[in-house]
């Protein structure tokens, strides 16, 4: 057991143990799975909705029972196991800001667009943040503690990702830099609900 401690929290980064990594690997898995949305949307927008709106309620009433002593089979276990150490003996709100600020993409943009601010949350901000703990080095100043290579692996996502999806090489790289810029702004959790509205607006107006 020693050894799977010393294993767990030996420091493979300047910003990150294995336990770090770890937990946020385990973190932008959910993430990425918000990839999948706009596919499913395109087929069964009503339903999308629905089903979105739903995770909402019921990790909402689950985070409350969780704080009131009654675990939930299953989601109180994925949440505290997500969690970060700032969340501990409080509601854990980054699941329910990046449902909504999916939800919200898909209602208030077409669909191109709606894909490319998903994306961007999707891919952007989950490997910005896996970038950073692995490979961070150079911190950036007044952006609580984020890298510039984490920075840099954001802007090659969402430049890729945004690519994919209008085929325009210079709105693409326009809307990877708005991305880098909006994931800078230290705002915890709620970047889940400005990056992909933010991201969505750049790609609906953007000729």
């Amino acid at each position: 057991m020693g050894f799977l401690v010393d294993f767990r929290y030996r420091r493979i980064s300047q910003t990150a143990t294995v336990n770090d990594l770890l937990k946020e690997f385990f973190r932008k898995s959910i993430h990425f799975c918000a990839a999948l949305v706009p596919w499913f949307a395109a087929r069964h927008f009503n339903l999308t909705i629905v089903l979105l709106s739903a995770v909402v309620c019921f990790y909402s009433w689950s985070e409350h029972r969780r704080l009131g002593g009654f675990a939930v089979p299953v989601m109180s276990r994925i949440t505290v196991l997500a969690a970060r150490k700032r969340d501990e003996g409080r509601f854990v709100l980054g699941p329910v800001t990046m449902a909504v600020g999916v939800l919200l993409t898909l209602l208030l943009f077409p669909p191109q667009a709606a894909r490319v601010g998903i994306y961007a949350l999707a891919f952007g901000d989950g490997i910005a943040s896996l970038a950073g703990k692995l490979w961070g080095r150079t911190r950036i100043p007044l952006t609580g503690g984020k890298t510039l290579e984490g920075s840099l692996a954001c802007f090659l996502a969402v430049y890729c990702a945004a690519l994919t999806v209008n085929r325009n090489p210079v709105q693409s790289l326009e809307i990877a830099g708005l991305a880098v810029a909006v994931e800078l702004i230290p705002i915890k959790d709620y970047d889940n609900l400005v990056i992909p509205l933010a991201i969505a607006s750049a790609a609906a107006l953007l000729p």
